[in-house]
């Protein structure tokens, strides 16, 4: 599988109707926002999350992991992932036959029933300590291409006792924010909170609508130490849509993708135009937005940005996907581009 030879950037946008788009357990959990300009914030995390469920529910291994809501300790992460991958021999044949240094500096017995606790004995005795540490992070390196698209893609910082090695994510998204201000629900709705062994109350908090953006890129230089693929590429844009769709608690029902656009860099081109969303503007008509009729999405100055780095000939391709749903009349000179399909099945 050919790894990511070009560096890309992209704008994600989506519309919230009605929803809490990121909750801040700060406040309540009610919407995230910049009350100075009043427009509502969503993290990185929470896209993150999405698309690591999502991809788990499609039968992808994932390493950053949750467990009834609470993160899976990474040394037990570490430890299983470990045991699993190494139960399989034709894995270290192939590891062995490919790694020159893992075949020449192996230290995995097979027959070790604990393969992460023996691992970090050697990472501490002094004879074997720097052989260890230099195989454990070039074993783990490994089975991140091999088995873990969410380090692939998002990168991690290994901290636990025996591997120490920071994956920088090829893949890097923004926080989001909504492109106009929003209004908050004003609302005394309660809704019951059930504990262990009771139940207590709790307020409901959404804003109206807000159509909101996220601006990510893709780096060529990461991708290749992580290992993301081209199919990574695809099944990451296809997560993005997708997950959001499976994502249908009561909080976050009223969610809806509406565009993805991505501007492929020729692989000699090293740069990136820069967060996309300052290029897009909204104008709305009515003091109080409420739908999708009421705004409309101005990209006259990033089609003409893209054209300056197409005329120098940065660009080797512009694509994008709108959703069946969204009315283009309320998106003004949308780039020019070759349309892709990110609702098709990840298979």
């Amino acid at each position: 599988m050919a790894i990511v030879r070009n560096n890309s950037e992209f704008i994600f946008g989506f519309e919230a109707i009605m929803t809490n788009v990121n909750g801040d357990p700060d406040q309540e959990n009610k919407p995230r926002m910049d009350y100075e300009t009043m427009t509502a914030l969503v993290s990185d995390a929470r896209r993150k999350r999405d698309i690591r469920d999502f991809l788990k529910n499609k039968g992808y291994n994932i390493f950053v992991d949750v467990l009834a809501d609470q993160k899976v300790p990474m040394d037990k992460m570490l430890a299983a992932v470990l045991k699993d991958f190494m139960s399989k021999p034709e894995r270290i044949e192939l590891i062995k036959a490919e790694q020159e240094f893992l075949r020449d500096n192996w230290l995995v017995d097979e027959k070790w029933a604990d393969i992460y606790g023996e691992l970090k004995k050697l990472a501490k005795e002094k004879k074997t300590k720097e052989q260890a540490a230099a195989f454990n992070n070039a074993l783990f390196t490994e089975i991140i291409k091999q088995k873990l698209i969410d380090i692939r893609l998002f990168g991690s910082a290994m901290a636990v006792e025996g591997f120490s090695k920071t994956y920088t994510g090829a893949v890097q998204i923004t926080w989001g924010y909504s492109l106009h201000p929003v209004d908050l629900v004003e609302s005394n709705s309660i809704t019951s909170i059930m504990n262990d062994d009771s139940s207590t109350f709790g307020k409901k908090y959404k804003l109206y609508y807000g159509h909101f953006a996220h601006y990510g890129t893709i780096n060529k230089y990461a991708a290749k130490l992580t290992g993301m693929t081209e199919e990574d590429h695809q099944v990451f844009c296809k997560a993005l849509v997708q997950s959001m769709h499976n994502n249908q608690t009561d909080s976050k029902q009223g969610q809806t993708p509406q565009y993805f656009l991505e501007i492929i860099y020729k692989p000699e081109f090293d740069g990136y135009l820069g967060d996309l969303r300052r290029f897009v503007t909204i104008s709305d008509d009515k003091e109080n937005v409420r739908r999708w009729s009421d705004i409309k999405v101005d990209f006259t100055e990033l089609d003409a940005k893209i054209k300056i780095m197409q005329d120098k000939g940065f660009v080797e391709e512009v694509r994008a996907w709108i959703h069946p749903s969204v009315d283009i009349a309320q998106m003004i000179y949308f780039p020019e581009h070759k349309p892709i399909e990110l609702l098709a099945p990840i298979l």
